[in-house]
């Protein structure tokens, strides 16, 4: 398939019926530019169910708060706009995850989780942000479905079939990737540029000059999730992990058991977060 048909189908989805009323909305609000943190707060409180969602998910083990958030109000100030907008689309786009691949979501909300355990171990100063990174990482695939169900099942199929990676089978089907189709459409809501590069290069974090640690925390917790055996990303297969992103981390044997460790609790919570 041409890389230009599925780039001039993938920007128009949201004119697809299938898209969500309160995604759509949605998306109308976080294209603003100019959105203010008080905006997002009440597009929030407008909605009873995207309340809801927001607070269960800021209340969950995968950001730094559990159980402490008792409004939106609250969570936008203390997680900021970037944060609560990549949070926003994570959860508004949940049911859509269901629909289109069952187990998406578990592997979003597991890559964030450990990209947000990495983060800590190693220092880095917006931890919440590079959980954003995690849960929004595979968002392309969501698009990728949407608009092209049977082609993308045939690179579900490949995957068995032949056992490769879905990311193999994405570039035979569609001569490109969730990644980029993913990055097409963070640009597209003018979402912050690490976090468009963090979903570009998540799966060759050695090619970003811009965030290489937090593409190589990506890459190492999408690989982790896999390990475990949380979720469904595609297919049933593990990946290398990229010398040069182990480097940039420099984890040790003993990091990435005590990582293991710390996230088998939250796991077992997350997996009860069916928003």
């Amino acid at each position: 398939m041409d890389v230009r048909v599925v780039r001039e189908k993938i920007e128009h989805v949201n004119a697809l019926p299938t898209i969500p009323k309160v995604l759509n909305r949605l998306l109308a609000v976080i294209e603003n530019p100019r959105v203010s943190l008080n905006e997002i707060s009440s597009f929030i409180s407008s909605d009873p169910a995207l309340t809801t969602k927001v607070l269960r998910m800021v209340n969950s083990p995968v950001y730094g708060f559990p159980g402490r958030i008792s409004s939106v109000n609250q969570a936008v100030i203390l997680l900021g706009l970037t944060v609560v907008k990549g949070l926003l689309l994570g959860v508004s786009v949940f049911e859509l995850m269901q629909k289109t691949m069952i187990g998406l979501w578990e592997h979003s909300v597991g890559t964030a989780l450990f990209s947000r355990l990495i983060a800590l171990r190693k220092g880095h100063r917006e931890p919440d942000e590079v959980s954003v990174d995690g849960l929004l990482h595979d968002i392309g695939k969501v698009f990728l479905v949407l608009q092209f169900p049977e082609e993308y099942e045939r690179a579900l199929t490949q995957t068995r079939q032949d056992g490769i990676i879905i990311h193999e089978a994405e570039k035979n089907q569609f001569s490109t990737t969730h990644a980029s189709v993913g990055s097409w459409m963070a640009r597209k809501w003018r979402f912050p540029a690490k976090l468009i590069d963090v979903i570009e290069y998540h799966h060759k974090p050695h090619l970003t000059k811009s965030t290489p640690v937090e593409s190589a925390i990506v890459h190492v917790a999408d690989i982790l999730v896999r390990a475990r055996g949380f979720g469904f990303p595609g297919d049933a297969l593990m990946t290398p992990v990229q010398p040069e992103a182990w480097d940039i981390l420099g984890l040790t044997e003993k990091d990435l058991l005590e990582i293991l460790d710390e996230a088998e609790d939250s796991l077992q919570i997350t997996e009860d977060l069916t928003l």
